[in-house]
């Protein structure tokens, strides 16, 4: 019941934090109405496997595509680790979470890699497609055309967005040395819209997969000849895998 209580005082509020310190310490606009964990003031105690895939694949000068962004914790990481000579695209579909996202990248101090926010779900195919906002949180919402996460607790609202595939972002800007992806139950969407990213460009990937897409999402990697680790381990203890984890990090052969 307090839970429930404090996850609608946090519907709307924003809040600015600072990224860590070793992430450039910039500040970023963000709302405890996508993760409580945010009314906290440290952004690495909300998710600390994700600022460590950006410390270990993101280099500088690199191009990175973060597909279901959210606030911003892996973009603004990436921005600062790939520097101006780089180029950051955050994907977001919630128009909400979006807007914190342009806010947070007009706020960057010089030096970091200029951020492009897309306002789009990316899926199979280009069109409109209905999003719907979690309950409890926005960081658990999803496409209606998957389940998404027991964490949504129930839909809040169902939304008309853009649909875009990952190849058709291609068309608009370069490709990234670096995707990451974490779009709540939709990933295999998301990966058979890139078969001309996997198969031509072939960035290192770091994804967040379900448990129900975990074979799938390996078998599909193994097609397009990336090798699967389990990122959650340490690089020097990695092997590789045929089932892909929670958080998957694909590389090329």
């Amino acid at each position: 019941m307090i839970r429930r209580l404090i996850e609608r005082m946090s519907r709307g509020r924003v809040l600015r934090r600072r990224l860590p310190t070793e992430l450039g310490g910039a500040t970023i606009f963000v709302t405890p109405d996508a993760a409580l964990k945010l009314w906290g003031h440290d952004l690495r105690r909300v998710d600390p496997a994700l600022l460590d895939a950006a410390a270990e694949l993101v280099f500088p000068g690199a191009c990175v595509w973060d597909v279901g962004a959210n606030v911003g914790l892996f973009a603004f990481a990436a921005a600062f680790l790939a520097g101006e000579k780089g180029s950051v695209r955050a994907i977001e579909p919630d128009p909400f979470l979006a807007s914190l996202l342009r806010r947070s990248a007009a706020s960057q101090p010089a030096g970091r890699a200029p951020l492009e926010v897309t306002e789009a779900a990316a899926t199979v195919e280009v069109g409109a497609v209905e999003f719907q906002i979690a309950e409890r949180g926005r960081a658990a919402n999803h496409l209606a055309a998957v389940d998404g996460s027991s964490q949504a607790g129930g839909v809040r609202t169902v939304r008309q967005v853009a649909g875009v595939t990952l190849d058709s972002l291609l068309d608009i800007g370069p490709a990234p040395d670096v995707l990451k992806i974490d779009v709540e139950g939709a990933e295999m969407l998301a990966l058979r819209g890139a078969t001309r990213l996997l198969s031509e460009n072939r960035p290192q990937i770091f994804c967040e997969v379900t448990a129900e897409n975990a074979t799938d999402v390996g078998a599909l990697f193994e097609s397009f000849d990336y090798a699967v680790f389990d990122a959650s381990i340490a690089a020097s203890r990695r092997s590789p895998l045929t089932v892909a984890t929670w958080n998957t990090l694909a590389v090329p052969r």
